[in-house]
C-alpha cells in the first residue's frame, strides 16, 4: 500500500512555526499536531529564510514590507556564506599545523 502524501496549508505551517517558536520545542509540537518532526523543522528554516512571506501575494504588501522581505533574505545569504567561510578557515587552518 502507498502512502499518500499530505498536504498542509501555508496558513497551517506558519502557525506550527510560531507555535513551536512559543513554546521552543519541535518534538511535543509536531507530535501534538501529528505532523513529522523532519516536515516542522524544515517549515522553521524556510520561515526563518522569508520563503513564508514570499509566497503570500505580494500585491497586498507595501513598499516597506517588500523591502523587509529582501533585507531578510541579503541578511540570510550573507550568514550562509559567513558561516561557509568561517568553516572554510578552520579547516585551511588545521592543515596548516
Amino acid at each position: 500500500m502507498e502512502k499518500q502524501k499530505k498536504s498542509y496549508s501555508l496558513e497551517f505551517k506558519i502557525k506550527a512555526v510560531e507555535l513551536s517558536a512559543e513554546r521552543g520545542a519541535v518534538k511535543s509540537v509536531a507530535a501534538e499536531l501529528n505532523i513529522p518532526m523532519d516536515n516542522l523543522r524544515r517549515w522553521r528554516k524556510e520561515y526563518n529564510a522569508g520563503k513564508f512571506i514570499e509566497s503570500k501575494k505580494a500585491s497586498f504588501k507595501s513598499k516597506e514590507e517588500l523591502e523587509i522581505i529582501q533585507l531578510k533574505k541579503a541578511l540570510y545569504e550573507s550568514n550562509l556564506e559567513r558561516d561557509i567561510l568561517k568553516k572554510a578557515v578552520s579547516i585551511f587552518s588545521k592543515s596548516d599545523r
